[in-house]
């Protein structure tokens, strides 16, 4: 297989970054990195405590911190948190250091995926669907700039679009190979 650049995930909660991501990494024989579970794993204390105590100003330090260090590692698969893109640093580390791969779902299905997590503060509120519309409104456009590619996870399964996720990097990559 080609030498791909590190494959990055971004994209809205209920995604599937998390998901593809870990499916992406074992077809590539790579190691599987997320911002997430790196800062909850580093800080002893999930998200939501994280946000209680430090705020969202001090959940985005961290982010940005790990984001620093996870792509500066070489041949990985990253999940980024979906509101990673919400500082230019972020947006500029993660397009200089590999393909940035923006997973798109609409709020509806969002809406089905995130029902019963509560694990996501922003979410923590009364109307989820006006909360997921709003961020939906900011966060897309930088989802997009920031994007090598945009991929749709509505009414797909995972590895249906890991495959494609493989097919297009791998045009991106060496586009006479792929056409082979």
């Amino acid at each position: 297989m080609l030498a791909l650049p590190n494959l990055i995930l971004i994209g809205p909660m209920g995604a599937g970054k998390s998901t593809i991501g870990r499916l992406l990494a074992a077809e590539l024989s790579r190691d599987f990195l997320d911002t997430d579970h790196e800062i909850q794993a580093r800080c002893g204390a999930d998200i939501p405590w994280i946000f209680d105590v430090e705020g969202e100003a001090g959940f985005r330090d961290r982010e940005t911190q790990m984001i620093d260090e996870l792509t500066q590692r070489e041949g990985v698969v990253i999940a980024t948190g979906g509101g990673a893109v919400l500082r230019a640093e972020n947006r500029r580390m993660l397009r200089e250091r590999g393909t940035v791969i923006y997973l798109f779902t609409t709020v509806e299905q969002q809406l089905k995926r995130t029902a019963k997590d509560r694990n996501r503060p922003l979410l923590q509120r009364p109307d989820k669907e006006a909360v997921l519309r709003e961020m939906f409104g900011v966060r897309d456009p930088l989802y997009r700039a920031t994007a090598d590619l945009t991929v749709r996870t509505d009414r797909r399964g995972p590895r249906s679009v890991v495959n494609d996720i493989v097919r297009r990097v791998t045009r991106l990559v060496d586009p006479l190979q792929a056409k082979a």
